[in-house]
């Protein structure tokens, strides 16, 4: 597996990533893990990590760049001697292992967990997104499948030409971190929020591609309404001076993990998630667990889990009048509030993670036996690897 940020930094592809490698360990796979790597990550990985040659991202020095792949590193992939190639993020490393393994014969997958075209609109580039789709468009090409995490994302990527074969891995939540039953009163009051409060919850990474600005400018449209409300940020990132100060009274609670971050989430009220990046949306996902209503835009991840009108609501993106018209209801109306988020806990029960990684278990095996007998095309295996083909499993590696 090559990935772009497999521990560095703490976000939902690279949590997505470790659980799909700890899952795989579990059936017996062998699995070697090809990325970047920092002195001082930001949790153990799972399975066995080589560095790659990286630069630190201008600007966003938390991120590395993987710039390609070493002699070293090539001496290494031929000592494994994989049967199958995962990329998870499309970069000079990824272009150069998909060029390694298509040299061997070797099938690749490629999963897509961000929509990194978008980015540029972020930072005033936005006449670099058409040429950067091409870009990534030319390796995924070049894959054997894609594998993402909404029906929406898959939609995009057909749209956008990517691949002819995609296929959903969706992503799980941890119910013994994420529940309602976290919500801790006292440690809202901690922060100033008083019981009788609504507070509107950002959690995610504090950076402008999260959507940070419609969010505030949205806070501020509710100001004007004279909507009574408290506003609990979790999360921490370079933009998170430039958020304090578009949201003057803002709670900011730095960045949670673990059980603390399952009782932020459980102590806020409603769930507002403004972004258009995500592929998927664990955090969206977390919150619908946590019993919050969700409000989000009505874009690639959110779509596939969010209800509109059920478990919360869907605006079209970029527009904050919309989102606090949509709001404003959960504002002042609690049974409303309550009976949207209950109804967001009940469709997060439908995750469960085993039985997601299966699915890409199920590709990879598809995969390699598509390239081991072209002129048969297998049905996808529904059935989860068994204890009874341990001697298959071992031999496998990924």
């Amino acid at each position: 597996m090559f990935s772009g940020n497999y521990n560095m930094t703490l976000d939902g592809a690279n949590k997505a990533l470790n659980r799909l490698v700890e899952y795989l360990l579990r059936q017996g796979a062998a699995v070697r893990v090809y990325s970047p790597t920092v002195s001082k990550p930001a949790f153990e990985p799972q399975g066995d990590l080589v560095s790659v040659p990286s630069f630190a991202i201008p600007g966003r020095s938390e991120y590395r760049m993987p710039v390609g792949i070493s002699a070293k590193t090539r001496a290494d992939l031929e000592n494994f001697a994989p049967n199958l190639l995962h990329i998870a993020s499309p970069d000079f490393s990824a272009r150069s292992a998909v060029r390694w393994a298509r040299a061997r014969g070797l099938p690749v997958l490629a999963s897509v967990h961000t929509r990194f075209e978008t980015y540029p609109r972020y930072y005033n580039l936005g006449f670099l997104e058409t040429p950067l789709e091409a870009w990534i468009r030319g390796l995924y090409r070049r894959c054997d499948a894609l594998v993402t995490p909404s029906e929406s994302m898959v939609e995009v990527l057909r749209e956008q030409r990517m691949s002819d074969d995609i296929s959903i891995w969706s992503r799980g939540v941890d119910r013994t971190l994420f529940d309602p039953g976290k919500r801790d009163l006292a440690w809202r009051r901690e922060f100033g929020i008083a019981d009788s409060d609504v507070a509107i919850a950002f959690l995610g990474r504090l950076v402008m591609e999260k959507g940070l600005d419609i969010f505030a400018d949205t806070i501020v449209e509710l100001r004007k309404r004279q909507l009574p409300h408290r506003v609990l940020v979790i999360g921490d990132g370079p933009a998170r001076k430039w958020f304090e100060q578009a949201l003057p009274g803002g709670i900011f609670a730095g960045f949670q993990t673990g059980a603390d971050l399952g009782r932020a989430l459980a102590s806020a009220d409603i769930f507002f998630n403004p972004s258009i990046t995500e592929t998927f949306g664990n955090v969206t996902l977390e919150a619908m667990a946590s019993g919050l209503p969700v409000v989000a835009s009505a874009a690639t991840g959110s779509t596939s889990l969010v209800q509109d009108g059920v478990s919360g609501a869907l605006v079209p993106p970029g527009n904050p009048n919309a989102f606090a018209d949509a709001i404003a209801p959960y504002l002042t109306d609690d049974v409303l509030r309550k009976a949207h988020g209950a109804a967001g806990e009940n469709r997060s029960l439908d995750f469960s993670w085993d039985a997601i990684n299966q699915t890409v278990a199920d590709t990879y095996l598809r995969l390699v036996e598509a390239r081991a007998r072209p002129e048969i095309k297998p049905e996808v295996r529904s059935e989860p690897l068994s204890p009874s083909s341990g001697s298959r499993k071992k031999t496998s590696r990924m």
